[in-house]
């Protein structure tokens, strides 16, 4: 349909050409054959004369010979003019015949023919230039931009960028070719997207369980030591100390596997739903075995924003940190404010150095009394990640001991 479409507009731009060509052409001839053409021009010629323009002039610019009755060849080139059939008219001067006008008929007729045939190849050659550029530039249009495009859409998509979409066009001869690749294009974008969603998925499964682990190991070590401490059986002994080696390795392992895998995620979900803040007091006394911690005073009932695993993480986190490296009873206390409820975790050691503070929140930084303790750098970077994200926020300082502040927003 849309073959035809274009030889039908070819073929009206050449009829057009020939009309005029015909038009042209049917002009010139009754020009070149016309008397009324002659009469003018002899018409022309006697004005000239008059005005005293030279004969010589006039013959050259009308193409004609000037025959005068004093001429003495006048008989002679008058006979010869007849014979050759030459246009032949009257030259008057004040209503007498004074001389002839001829002109030769067949050199006007080829000279005439030959400016036209000249005139019309150039309009004929200079028309199917222009009628070639349109054909050109439709069939550019209409089928080169189109697998340009293409090719650069293909480019795009080799490289990974899927946000390109492939531009369609209404009259476009291949519309539904573009529109399946720009389908192609919308489907893989979304086969990556899933693809990228299913691998943060599994990353944060595997950090969550890493760091999860990581808890009852922790009660398996400190359990450890209070049976080193309390047992007098050498045979026992030997035996606990292989679970806390075996604890150690675990320990050690699973700190790898969290570290690696936080490498690759920004960080971990969080949940914050509408909880009772009274069941903070009891995520404190299930630490307890990681050694004394003395809770000051009650807290206050109300809702609250939170999400009760990740805040056990941060609990658990900050307090393994003050008793990892300061070795201290750990004191806890609650308030209030018409905001939320704040959590105040202090120990007794000698805390971190002021130029150290700001980065110990920070991914992977550890301070300096770090040295011999192990650990990954994350606790307090991912215990402020998920504060944040509950609506909440969290604040370390010194003061008599190193000093962490979570809030948590009422509801």
């Amino acid at each position: 349909m849309k073959i035809r479409y274009l030889a039908a507009v070819f073929t009206v731009f050449m009829g057009i050409v020939l009309a005029y060509f015909l038009l042209v052409t049917g002009q010139n001839e009754q020009a070149a054959l016309d008397m009324v053409y002659y009469n003018k021009e002899l018409k022309e010629i006697s004005e000239a004369v008059r005005s005293g323009i030279e004969k010589e002039n006039l013959e050259a610019e009308y193409d004609c010979s000037l025959l005068f009755l004093t001429d003495e060849d006048y008989k002679s080139r008058l006979n010869e003019a007849l014979l050759k059939g030459y246009v032949i008219l009257d030259y008057e001067e004040d209503g007498q015949v004074a001389g002839k006008v001829i002109w030769d008929r067949e050199s006007r007729l080829y000279q005439t023919w030959k400016s036209r045939m000249r005139r019309e190849i150039v309009i004929f050659w200079s028309t199917m230039l222009a009628a070639g550029y349109l054909l050109l530039t439709i069939l550019y249009l209409r089928f080169v931009r189109p697998f340009r495009q293409l090719q650069v859409f293909s480019a795009e998509i080799a490289k990974g960028n899927l946000d390109l979409p492939l531009p369609m066009y209404k009259h476009n001869f291949f519309g539904a070719f573009t529109e399946s690749f720009d389908i192609m294009r919308e489907e893989l974008k979304k086969a990556r997207e899933s693809e990228y969603l299913a691998n943060v998925s599994k990353k944060e499964l595997v950090a969550e369980l890493s760091h999860d682990i990581k808890t009852p190991v922790a009660a398996i070590k400190a359990t450890c030591e209070v049976m080193e401490v309390k047992e007098k059986n050498a045979d026992t002994l030997e035996k606990i100390k292989v679970i806390e080696t075996k604890a150690d390795t675990i320990d050690h392992l699973i700190g790898n596997m969290f570290h690696a895998t936080m490498e690759e995620l920004q960080v971990l979900k969080v949940r914050a739903c509408e909880e009772s803040s009274t069941l903070i007091p009891g995520m404190f006394e299930n630490l307890k075995y990681y050694g004394d911690i003395i809770i000051e005073n009650e807290i206050a009932g109300c809702l609250i924003y939170m999400d009760k695993i990740r805040l056990e993480q941060v609990i658990d986190n900050i307090v393994n940190n003050s008793f990892k490296y300061a070795k201290t009873p750990v004191r806890v206390s609650f308030g209030e404010t018409e905001e939320g409820i704040s959590i105040m975790v202090r120990d007794e050691g000698p805390g971190v150095a002021s130029a150290e503070l700001a980065l110990v929140t920070e991914k992977f930084y550890r301070g300096s009394n770090a040295k011999g303790e192990s650990g990954s750098g994350l606790g307090l970077y991912l215990a402020k990640n998920f504060m944040e994200q509950m609506k909440g926020g969290m604040e370390c300082f010194v003061e008599k001991g190193f000093v962490v502040n979570l809030f948590l927003s009422k509801v």
